[in-house]
C-alpha cells in the first residue's frame, strides 16, 4: 500500500525532529562520596589560588581547577575568578545542595618559580599522581619562601636600571648613578613595605628619591671628570621609571580583559593606574622640590636617542635576566627571558627599520616576543607569563614619560611646552596599550601552535611504544 501523507509528514517530522521517548533514561552512579569530593575541590581550588597569587591569568586559574577536578572525576565543576576571590562549586548526583568553596586572595607577589612547580604538579596529576600525594605537595610548595633575599632583590632592581642606561649609550658615570639611583629607590621602598606602608606611597617614594638624585647628578661637574660634562639626568629617571613599572600586570590585565573576565580586568587596571600614578605623582613632587632648590631640569627638545645597536641587544638582555631575578624565577627561566627579550627586540628594531612609528613598532615586538615566548616555554617547561613579562620590558616608555612629565612641570606660561609634554605622555600611554595588545595576541596565536606541537609530542610517543 502506497505510503499516505500523514505517514510522509510523520517520517519528515522524525527527521528534522528528535523524539522524547527515543532518549534513553540514564542515572550516574555516586562514586565521589561528599568528603572525597570536598578534597579534590580544595586541593584544585588552592593550587588556583596560589597561582593567581603569583601572577598566572584568570583563565589559566580557571583552566587549571578545571583540569585537576576533572582528573579526579569531578566533571563538571564551575569556576568563578575575580580579582580577590576564587569560587569553586560542584554538585554531587542526588545531593541537595552543591558543594561550594571559596578562597580569599591577599595581593599579588610574582614569584615565578613557584608558578613553575605548580604547573608542574598539575601535570603529574593529570598523568595519575594519586591524590594524598598530590595534596602533600601542594602545601609543601604554597610553603615555599622566596627563592631570592631582599638584598638580591634590590641588586637586580638596580641592574634592571642599569640595563635601561646601557641601552641608552650612557657613560660608566651615568652607568653608576642609574644603578645608585635606583639602588636607592628600591631600599626605600623595601623599608617602607616593611612598615606595611601601602605600595602607592611606596611608588611616590621611590619616584621622589629617583627624580631628586638625577637632579643632583649634574653638580658633579664641579669634580671635573670629564664624563659628568655629558650626564643625561633624563637617563636616570627614565631607568628608574622602567624598574617601578616592572613589576606591573600590562599583558596580565589585557588578557584578562580579553578572557572576558571583567572584573580581575578591572581589578588589574584599577592597581595598574593606581601604582602608575603613584610613580608620576613621586616625579613630580621631586621635580618641584628640584625646582625649589635651583635645580630644575629644563625638558628637552626631543626624544633620548638609544645607543648603538650592540649595545640596546646587551641592554635587553640584562633587563630581562634582571626581571627574572626580580619575580623569583630559576635559571631556566633566566636564561629563556634573556634569549626572548632578544627576539622581542629584533621584531622591535626590525619594525622600526622599515618605517613603523614607536608605538607599533613596539606591537611588533611585544607580539613577536609572546609568539615565539608560548611556545618556547611549553617546550622548555617554563611559565609562558614569566617569560613573556620579561621579553617585552625593554620596550617600556620610561624616557618618553618623564619627557612628558618634565615638560608638564616647567612648561610655566608656555602653552606650547605644556602641549608637548602632554602628548608626549600620550604617546606613552599609546606605546603600553601597544605593548599589551601585542603581547596578548602572540599569546592568543601562539597557543594553537603550542597545542599542535604537543599533539605531534604525544603522537610520537605513542609511536615509540
Amino acid at each position: 500500500m502506497p505510503p499516505t501523507p500523514a505517514r510522509w509528514l510523520s517520517s519528515l517530522r522524525r527527521l528534522v525532529h528528535a523524539e522524547d521517548a527515543l532518549a534513553p533514561e540514564t542515572q550516574l552512579i555516586a562514586v565521589i562520596d561528599a568528603t572525597l569530593a570536598t578534597r579534590i575541590l580544595d586541593l584544585a581550588i588552592r593550587i588556583g589560588e596560589t597561582m593567581l597569587v603569583v601572577g598566572a591569568s584568570a583563565s589559566d586559574v580557571t583552566a587549571t581547577i578545571v583540569r585537576v577536578s576533572r582528573a579526579y572525576g569531578l566533571d563538571p565543576v564551575h569556576v568563578d575568578v575575580t580579582y580577590n576571590s576564587v569560587t569553586i562549586a560542584h554538585s554531587l548526583p542526588g545531593a541537595a545542595h552543591p558543594t561550594t568553596l571559596l578562597r580569599v586572595v591577599r595581593g599579588s607577589v610574582p614569584d615565578h618559580a613557584k608558578l613553575q612547580r605548580l604547573q608542574a604538579l598539575v601535570a603529574d596529576i593529570t598523568d595519575g599522581l594519586d591524590l594524598d600525594t598530590a595534596v602533600s605537595r601542594c602545601r609543601a610548595i604554597r610553603r615555599l619562601p622566596f627563592r631570592y633575599r631582599p638584598a638580591a632583590i634590590i641588586v637586580a632592581q638596580a641592574t634592571l636600571a642599569l640595563g635601561v642606561a646601557v641601552m641608552f649609550g650612557a657613560n660608566w658615570l651615568a652607568l653608576v648613578l642609574s644603578f645608585t639611583a635606583a639602588a636607592l629607590a628600591a631600599s626605600t621602598q623595601h623599608l617602607l613595605a616593611k612598615a606595611r606602608v601601602p605600595y602607592f606611597f611606596a611608588q611616590i617614594a621611590g619616584g621622589f628619591v629617583l627624580t631628586v638624585v638625577a637632579a643632583l647628578s649634574p653638580l658633579l661637574r664641579y669634580t671635573g671628570l670629564d664624563a659628568a660634562e655629558t650626564i643625561r639626568p633624563s637617563v636616570i629617571v627614565a631607568s628608574g621609571i622602567v624598574l617601578m613599572l616592572a613589576g606591573l600586570t600590562v599583558v596580565g590585565a589585557a588578557q584578562d580583559a580579553i578572557d572576558g573576565f571583567a572584573l580581575t580586568a578591572t581589578g588589574r587596571i584599577l592597581e595598574l593606574t593606581t601604582q602608575t600614578l603613584g610613580v608620576v605623582l613621586g616625579i613630580l613632587a621631586g621635580l618641584e622640590t628640584v625646582r625649589v632648590l635651583g635645580l630644575g631640569m629644563s625638558p628637552p627638545s626631543m626624544a633620548l636617542p638609544l645607543g648603538p645597536l650592540p649595545l640596546q641587544f646587551a641592554g635587553a638582555a640584562i633587563i630581562a635576566v634582571a626581571v627574572a631575578i626580580y619575580n623569583g624565577a630559576g635559571m631556566r627561566i633566566v636564561l629563556v627571558s634573556a634569549g626572548l627579550s632578544l627576539v622581542a627586540w629584533v621584531g622591535y628594531t626590525g619594525a622600526s627599520a622599515i618605517g613603523f612609528e614607536v608605538a607599533a613598532a613596539s606591537g611588533v615586538g611585544a607580539f613577536v616576543g609572546s609568539f615565539v615566548g608560548i611556545v618556547v616555554a611549553y617546550r622548555l617547561h617554563v611559565p609562558s607569563v614569566a617569560v613573556t613579562t620579561a621579553a617585552i620590558l625593554p620596550m617600556v616608555p620610561g624616557a618618553a614619560v618623564f619627557r612628558g612629565l618634565l615638560g608638564v612641570v616647567e612648561s610655566g606660561e608656555d602653552a606650547a611646552v605644556l602641549m608637548t609634554g602632554v602628548t608626549t605622555l600620550a604617546g606613552a600611554a599609546t606605546i603600553g596599550i601597544a605593548l599589551a595588545v601585542g603581547a596578548s595576541l602572540g599569546i592568543y596565536l601562539g597557543q594553537p601552535v603550542r597545542a599542535t606541537l604537543s599533539g605531534v609530542v604525544r603522537s610520537r610517543a605513542r609511536a615509540r611504544r
